[in-house]
């Protein structure tokens, strides 16, 4: 009598397959030897996860996925030292738990005698185990080994070498370090292998920013992502100089300067991905902090339809650009993708026909077929000189990074009252206030309601991990302006493997646009109150910050308390 069930008897028995199938699979098996779930897998009958999860039948062994959570190493029993990172990757196996003398493994082939018995011998455990699929048993090697053992030992690099006092002794002995000994250390293969592992992990994790920070008893190391940051494993503090010369040099900066902020930046190549990386320094009291924005066009589409704007506020953003002459304002504040916003518009205009200037500071995309400045204000090469050269260029669009002072802002409003498209941005907390902001700078009322042909305020939000988040009954909430929320059920964060136990995964906006037409443009003239320009914009179904972002949540695109942590209640 047989001991287990077949596994192809198990799978009939389930519905995956048919007796037929069956048949033509142990047809096929006999003539080219191998295993039977291998040839079901090969014709197509069933998935991975089907065989595996009638394998675990068929053994009575428990099957773990990585969505269930249950596929991590418990932490802090130094599992890694016991199974190597070597030995799992090439046998599929990876340790999860220890009690005493037993250990619990997951494999792929639990058949394995051969693999056991070596597991048995190098740990000195009896071995529990548990199976799952290939796919899923790399995946959580890679998350154990790869983003915690191997990017802590990185960090670990030069140890014992590390002065007693971290970086406060550095920071008093940087003196006496001679800039060639510098420049030795941050060529070494530790610290190059380092500050790769750093930038890969953090464009790995999806991160826009990376801040390397001297503290004053260690190096501090954060990852900005969705536009928050977190606190990641830090590197020895003997390494900092080190880290921040390898930096320096990629970036062709001057190493030797630690006095002055500079600006430089390099590229990276992953995956046949072209990522810029922009990287400012800044002198502390205990050394150079320095800040590396990550420019990935690949992750931010750039085009307006796939930002995240409501139908209504998206028809409203097409037919402003549509016109042939005018100002268009985009406002919030930094970090809040007005310049992804002003990309996506340019990518929308973009046209053989016509000829596209831009000046920025920085040039943060570079877009095929439109003509890029970068300012230099340091040669002269200032906002208001290149406006002024782009009038003898023949333009047709004119983009404009900033608006920073009068001179900007009246070349800005002459282009655009002389037949040209201009669009710039400002920093202001809603729509109209971009009103008054232009007129406090000195442009005059009739000037600033005869160019304006948009306005779009925006703020970057959260957006819910789709395979976490909870719904919950919310009671009806109101906000003063007679908000309310018109659904019965919103959602709420809770985290989970997929989004790093954060809750949230991605990011989209909420945003005010307000089609500047002859009511506002008169109220603008006459010099009303940006209150009341907005309650003019509200009657012809503008949204203000809040409303887009309630219609967000009763989406289930975020949550209530994300909303309420950007978008203003009054």
């Amino acid at each position: 009598m047989a001991r287990y069930k077949r596994l192809g008897d198990i799978l009939v028995s389930e519905g995956v397959i048919t007796k037929e199938q069956l048949n033509e699979a142990i047809l096929l098996q006999q003539k080219e030897s191998g295993k039977l779930g291998e040839v079901l897998l090969r014709l197509g009958y069933v998935s991975e996860e089907q065989i595996v999860i009638a394998l675990s039948k068929q053994l009575s062994i428990p099957y773990i996925s990585l969505a269930s959570g249950k596929l991590k190493p418990a932490p802090d029993q130094n599992l890694e030292e016991l199974v190597p990172y070597d030995f799992g990757t090439r046998n599929l196996v990876l340790p999860l738990s220890r009690s005493l003398n037993s250990l619990t493994v997951v494999m792929f082939d639990p058949l394995d005698l051969i693999l056991i018995d070596n597991l048995k011998k190098f740990t000195g455990c009896e071995i529990n185990i548990v199976i799952s699929t290939r796919s899923d048993i790399l995946k959580a090697i890679e998350n154990f080994y790869g983003k915690e053992r191997v990017f802590r030992q990185a960090m670990d690099i030069g140890e014992d070498e590390a002065t007693s006092g971290g970086i406060k002794e550095l920071f008093s002995e940087e003196t006496d370090l001679s800039l060639d000994k510098i420049i030795a250390q941050a060529e070494e293969a530790p610290v190059v292998k380092l500050v790769d592992l750093i930038v890969r992990q953090a464009i790995e994790d999806g991160a826009s920013d990376i801040h390397i920070e001297p503290r004053y008893d260690k190096l501090s190391l954060r990852y900005r992502i969705d536009g928050v940051l977190y606190e990641m494993p830090s590197p020895s503090a003997s390494l900092y100089l080190p880290i921040i010369s390898r930096v320096k040099i990629l970036s062709k900066m001057d190493i030797a300067e630690k006095r002055l902020p500079q600006d430089g930046g390099f590229m990276v190549k992953i995956a046949e991905r072209l990522i810029d990386l922009r990287v400012s320094t800044l002198p502390t009291i205990y050394g150079e902090k320095i800040v590396l924005r990550i420019l990935d066009k690949s992750r931010v589409p750039l085009d307006l339809a796939k930002l995240g704007f409501l139908p209504q506020e998206l028809e409203k953003i097409r037919k402003g650009i549509a016109c042939s002459y005018g100002l268009i304002m985009l406002t919030g504040p930094t970090g809040s993708g007005k310049s992804t916003t002003l990309y996506a518009a340019l990518s929308e205009l973009n046209s053989p026909t016509l000829n596209i200037l831009t000046v920025e500071d920085p040039v943060e995309y570079r877009l095929e077929g439109i003509n890029q400045v970068q300012v230099k204000p340091e040669i002269g090469l200032t906002f208001a000189n290149a406006l002024r050269c782009f009038l003898r260029q023949d333009p047709d669009i004119i983009l404009v990074g900033e608006v920073r002072d009068l001179e900007t802002g009246e070349i800005c409003i002459r282009s655009a009252l002389t037949g040209h498209l201009v669009l710039s941005t400002l920093h202001t907390n809603d729509a109209p206030s971009t009103i008054t902001r232009l007129i406090d700078i000195g442009i005059p009322a009739y000037l600033v309601a005869s160019s304006l042909r948009l306005i779009v305020a925006q703020r970057l939000i959260r957006k819910l991990c789709n395979h976490c988040k909870e719904s919950y009954e919310v009671k009806e909430e109101k906000f003063p302006g007679g908000i309310t929320i018109n659904s019965p059920i919103i959602y709420k964060s809770k985290g989970c493997e997929k989004c790093n136990f954060i809750g949230y995964k991605g990011r989209s906006l909420i945003s005010e646009v307000i089609l500047v037409d002859e009511e506002i443009r008169d109220a603008i003239y006459k010099g009303v109150a940006a209150a009341k320009i907005m309650e003019i914009s509200s009657k012809k179904g503008a949204l203000s910050l809040l409303e887009s972002g309630i219609k967000r949540v009763e989406e289930g695109i975020t949550s209530l308390e994300e909303i309420l942590s950007v978008a203003t209640v009054y």
